[in-house]
Parts: structure tokens; sequence; C-alpha cells
């Protein structure tokens, strides 16, 4: 049981050092794992981005990712009953809610280039893991040199199928019985937009001042 996002992130910061030294990035899955990466990104000294991409989800159930989309690209899984029509509209949606977090998070910073990085990828918890399999494929476009997941706690069968895609994933917790990520913490509480920037903000500032 973590405390909350900041001790999760430091817990796996220890198990991510062997990193340190690679050229290296840290991209969270807004809004949960902006704490967790913060905490991680302070520790290695990576800069840190917040990851600009959501999950397509199922015509039937939003909640269910076939695929994922940036602003640039998209993956999907070809499932029956989704046309390329409802993938269009979805796209459009999704990219308009992106410009926002992008205009929002973002602000005039240089989005840095991914190309033969090590890329960090950093959430709060994985339950299922089918929207970072879709992330995991739409990064690999920008020819990272290595994507590592990095999760406080993640199930089982989470690891086992991203580990098909991920070059590693680093898990603090892989319980064997897993009820849900808020589970495992005892504050759990929803990471508001604000909390985001003012995060992305005190690493900027830390950078500026080394």
């Amino acid at each position: 049981m973590f405390l909350n996002r900041i001790e999760a992130g430091l817990l796996l910061a220890a198990k991510l050092k062997k990193y340190k030294n690679d050229p290296g990035i840290v991209l969270a899955v807004p809004r949960g794992g902006m704490p967790v990466a913060y905490a991680v990104a302070k520790e290695l000294n990576f800069p840190v981005e917040v990851i600009l991409t959501k999950k397509i989800g199922h015509p039937m159930n939003k909640e269910y990712a076939i695929g994922a989309a940036s602003l640039t690209d998209y993956f999907v899984v070809p499932h029956e009953n989704v046309s390329q029509e409802y993938i269009e509209q979805e796209l459009q949606k999704i990219r308009k809610t992106l410009r926002e977090m992008d205009t929002q998070f973002r602000g005039d910073t240089v989005p840095v280039n991914l190309k033969d990085k090590t890329v960090i990828v950093i959430d709060d918890g994985i339950a299922t893991g089918n929207t970072l399999m879709a992330i995991i494929h739409v990064l690999r476009k920008s020819n990272p040199g290595k994507i590592i997941i990095g999760v406080p706690v993640a199930s089982r069968s989470a690891v086992v199928k991203l580990s098909e895609v991920a070059d590693e994933v680093v898990a603090v917790l892989i319980p064997d019985e897993f009820h849900g990520v808020g589970a495992f913490y005892e504050d759990f509480e929803q990471v508001s937009n604000e909390e985001v920037v003012a995060y992305l903000t005190k690493l900027r500032q830390l950078k500026k001042s080394v």
C-alpha cells in the first residue's frame, strides 16, 4: 500500500536508477501519472513531459481501448463493427482535446525529440494494459532507443502483455490479486490539470537552476 503517488514515485525511481546515465526522458500519462513521474524525473534528473496520447475507445464501450491517438499519429487494432468513419470522428474529438492539453501543459516549451532516447512512460498503475499497449505502438513511430514502462502497481496479466511490446516493464508491486489501482493507495484523489501544470513548472524551474 502506498501513502500517495509521490511516495509511490520515489519507490519506483529506486527501481529505475539503472537508467540514470541514459539520454532519457520521462513521459507522464495524464493526469494520475504526473505526480509519480515528477518524483521519478526529479530522482533521475530527466526532463519530463506529459504524454499527449489518448485511447480510442470501442463504440460499444468507450473504456475498452481499441487503439490510441497522438496529435500526429494513431494506432488501432482492427475490430469487427468499428468503421473507419467512427475512427475518423474519434480522432477529431481526441485531437481537439490533445491540442487543448498541449497548450495548457506545454506552453511555449519545445517538445523533446524522442529519437534514440530512453523513454520512460509513467502511470500511477495498470489494470488491463490496453491503453498503454496502444500508446507504445504510437511512440515507436518516433524511433526511441528504448521504451520502458514504469508504474508503482500493475496486474500480472498487464505486465505479461506489455512485456511483449515494451523493452522493459518495471513495477514496484505485482500483486497476486488485483482489484483496481486505487486499492493500493491510501490517498488516490483525482489529479487536476492545475496540479499537472504545477508539477511541470517545478521541474522546469529545477532544470533552470542546475
